[in-house]
């Protein structure tokens, strides 16, 4: 299977990926040599990879709730993953986790990040509060609506 093959190339450089802090300057070859970033950067390298394998791939951004993971005491967010075209279709991958997810709330797709920007602001802008809350349906409920 085609996804199963990506999900091998994926692997091959989402071990050494750490979560650590966003500059907004960060290439993709940045976070390629100094092996560290936000979410929002291992995407773009994914997409870069993929790209240069000559497969489709597109910047994805939404929500990600913490749906069927161990909780964690900081509060969901922003997220970003990446969409890459096999098989005639687009399927998920994200650069940034080393275990599938579920409960993505898809926003919007682009080229990159600059494409799909939640927010853009001039100047001063303090977030003084930001809370999202994402719950599973029971299957039977979820499947019927």
């Amino acid at each position: 299977m085609v996804a199963g093959a990506g999900r091998l190339r994926l692997g091959t450089h989402q071990s050494w990926l750490r979560h650590q802090y966003a500059r907004p300057t960060k290439t993709a070859l940045d976070v390629f040599t100094e092996r560290f970033g936000v979410c929002r950067d291992f995407q773009h390298l994914a997409v870069t990879l993929w790209r240069a394998l000559n497969i489709p791939a597109r910047y994805a951004t939404g929500y990600l709730g913490d749906i069927g993971v161990p909780a964690s005491p900081s509060p969901m967010d922003f997220s970003a993953w990446f969409e890459a075209y096999l098989e005639d279709r687009w399927w998920t991958f994200d650069a940034r986790h080393n275990q599938p997810r579920i409960g993505r709330v898809l926003m919007a797709t682009g080229r990159d990040a600059s494409d799909v920007a939640m927010t853009t602001s001039f100047g001063v802008a303090n977030l003084r509060q930001f809370t999202v809350v994402s719950e599973q349906l029971p299957q039977q409920q979820a499947s019927n609506g």
